[in-house]
C-alpha cells in the first residue's frame, strides 16, 4: 500500500437525483454538509486525526496539508470541494476533554450549482476508474449502516438526570411547556436544571454590570431518550427539509442545522454570516401586523437585541482583519426567518491577504476566530472563564466549529449550533445558548433555549 492519498473525481448528472443531496442521507454513519439541495455527503473512513487542547486547529492544519501534499489527485470537475477532502468538528474549548477530529472518508458526492460529481479516496495502488468509483459509492448505499453513536463513542455511559423537565415557567408572560413526548421518548434536564441555570444566567448579568465584561454566552443541555433508538440519517432528513437556509452537518455522531457560518473560503475570498439577537416565532402569534413586521419591530427596534449583536460583528470583524486586504459587511442587520425563529444576521466578506507568502487555511483563520462573541462573549478570557464556572458543563463540539475543507485550501465551517450528540444508540444529549447582556432576564433567556431546542427535538420525533 502506498503512504500517500490517492484520489478520483469524476463528473455525475445531476438530474439523476432530483432531491439533490439529502437524498444520500440513507445511513446513520454519513457525513454531512448540506445546504438546501448542495453541499457534501461522505461515505467510509480511510484516515482520522485527532487532538485535543489549544493548538487543535493548527495541528489538524499540519496533519491535513501533510496529508495533501503529496497526494496523487485526479481531478476531473475542479470546484471547491473536489479532489481529497476531510470532514471535521472541532470541540468549543481548549480544556475540553472531547477530541477534535477530522475525518477522510473513503466516497465522496458533491453538488454546487447544478454540477454533481463523485470523488473516491484512498492509500491502495490499485487503479482508481469511474466504474470502480460508482462502485464504491453503490457499496455503500446497499450496505447496512451502524448507529453513529455506537461507532464514534465506544463504551460511552450516558448519565441522565432522572428528574423530568420541571413545571412551566413564566417567561417573558409566555409560558414555557414540557413538550408532549412521542414514540415513547422521554426527556430528562441535563448539567443543570432550569431553575439553577436561570440563576447561572443572573450571576453573568451580575458581572456584566460590574464592568469585567460586556457579554456572555450561556449554554445548557437535556438529554432524550428515544427507545425506537436514534436514527442519525432521519434527523439529517427532517433537518435538511425544514431548515433549508441552514447548513446541515452530521460529523461521528455530532448532528444537526445552523444557521451560523463561522467562514467559508473559496480562493482568497472568505465569507462569514453572523448571528446575535432572537426572537421565538412564536411569540408574534396574535400580534397586529404581519409576522415579519413584529420581528422587525421587537429585533431590530431593541437595543438591547442590537447592541448584542454589534458585539459579535465587532469580534469577528476584529480578528478577521489581520487576515484581510478588504473586508465589508452589512451596515444594518437583517432578519433571518427560520421555521422556528428570527434572528438578526450580518453577512461579512474579505479578500485574504497573504500571510508569509501564503493564504491562510481555513483551519488557521479558525484559530484565530474562534471563539467568537456570538457563542463565547467578551472579552474572550474574561469570558471564556465565567462559561466555565457556571455552566457546569463541558460543551463538547457544541458551538464549535463544524464542516469540511479541501486540498487546495477551500472549505466551508459553521458553528456547531441547533444541534445534538448521539451518546448511544437511544439517547442524544442537545444543547442550547443565549448571549446574555445588561437587561437580559433568566426566564426569557430559558425560553429563548426551548425554541433553539425545538429543530432537533422535532427531528427526533418529539413534537413541540
Amino acid at each position: 500500500m502506498t503512504s500517500t492519498f490517492r484520489t478520483l473525481t469524476v463528473p455525475l448528472d445531476a438530474e439523476t437525483f432530483p432531491g439533490g443531496l439529502p437524498s444520500f442521507l440513507v445511513r446513520d454513519d454519513v457525513l454531512c454538509w448540506t445546504r438546501r439541495e448542495a453541499g457534501l455527503v461522505g461515505f467510509g473512513e480511510i484516515a482520522r486525526f485527532t487532538a485535543t487542547g489549544p493548538e487543535r486547529f493548527l495541528e489538524a492544519d499540519i496533519w491535513w496539508r501533510h496529508q495533501v501534499l503529496e497526494a496523487d489527485i485526479e481531478d476531473n470537475v475542479g470546484c471547491p470541494g473536489t479532489g481529497p477532502v476531510a470532514f471535521g468538528s472541532f470541540a468549543f474549548s481548549k480544556a475540553s476533554a472531547h477530541e477534535s477530529r477530522l475525518l477522510v472518508p473513503e466516497v465522496v458526492v458533491g453538488l454546487r450549482d447544478g454540477q454533481a460529481w463523485l470523488t473516491q479516496l484512498t492509500f491502495d495502488d490499485g487503479d482508481l476508474t469511474e466504474a470502480g468509483a460508482r462502485a464504491a459509492l453503490d457499496r455503500w448505499l446497499r450496505s447496512t449502516s451502524t448507529n453513529p453513536g455506537t461507532s464514534a463513542n465506544p463504551g460511552t455511559s450516558v448519565t441522565v438526570v432522572d428528574d423530568p423537565v420541571p413545571a412551566p415557567a413564566q417567561a417573558g408572560g409566555a409560558v414555557v411547556r414540557p413538550l408532549p413526548l412521542a414514540a415513547g421518548a422521554t426527556l430528562h434536564t441535563g448539567s443543570l436544571s432550569e431553575e439553577d441555570w436561570m440563576a447561572a444566567v443572573a450571576a453573568g448579568v451580575a458581572e456584566i454590570r460590574t464592568g469585567a465584561l460586556e457579554k456572555l454566552v450561556l449554554a445548557r443541555d437535556v438529554v432524550a431518550t428515544v427507545p425506537t433508538g436514534v436514527k442519525a440519517a432521519e434527523v439529517l432528513r427532517e433537518l435538511s427539509a425544514r431548515y433549508r437556509e441552514c447548513w446541515t452537518y452530521g460529523v461521528d455522531g455530532l448532528v444537526g442545522a445552523t444557521p451560523e457560518m463561522l467562514i467559508q473560503v473559496e480562493g482568497r475570498t472568505a465569507q462569514a454570516r453572523v448571528l446575535a439577537g432572537t426572537l421565538d416565532r412564536r411569540d408574534a402569534d396574535g400580534m397586529a401586523g404581519s409576522p415579519l413586521e413584529f420581528a422587525e419591530r421587537v429585533l431590530a427596534g431593541s437595543e438591547k437585541q442590537r447592541h448584542e449583536h454589534d458585539i459579535a460583528i465587532q469580534s469577528l470583524t476584529t480578528q478577521l482583519a489581520p487576515f484581510s486586504e478588504a473586508m465589508n459587511a452589512h451596515s444594518e442587520p437583517f432578519i433571518l426567518e427560520l421555521p422556528n425563529v428570527w434572528h438578526l444576521a450580518s453577512d461579512v466578506k474579505a479578500e485574504l491577504a497573504e500571510v508569509e507568502g501564503h493564504v491562510p487555511t481555513c483551519l488557521a483563520l479558525i484559530n484565530a476566530l474562534h471563539p467568537t462573541a456570538a457563542v463565547c462573549g467578551t472579552p474572550t478570557t474574561v469570558a471564556g472563564a465565567l462559561i466555565r464556572k457556571l455552566e457546569h458543563l463541558d460543551r463538547g463540539p457544541y458551538a464549535g466549529p463544524v464542516g469540511w475543507l479541501d486540498a487546495a485550501g477551500n472549505g466551508e465551517w459553521g458553528i456547531a449550533l441547533r444541534g445534538a450528540v448521539i451518546e448511544s444508540p437511544h439517547t442524544v444529549r442537545l444543547y442550547a445558548g443565549c448571549g446574555v447582556v445588561d437587561g437580559s432576564v433568566p426566564e426569557t433567556e430559558l425560553a429563548e433555549t426551548w425554541a433553539k431546542f425545538r429543530p432537533m427535538l422535532e427531528s427526533l420525533g418529539i413534537s413541540s
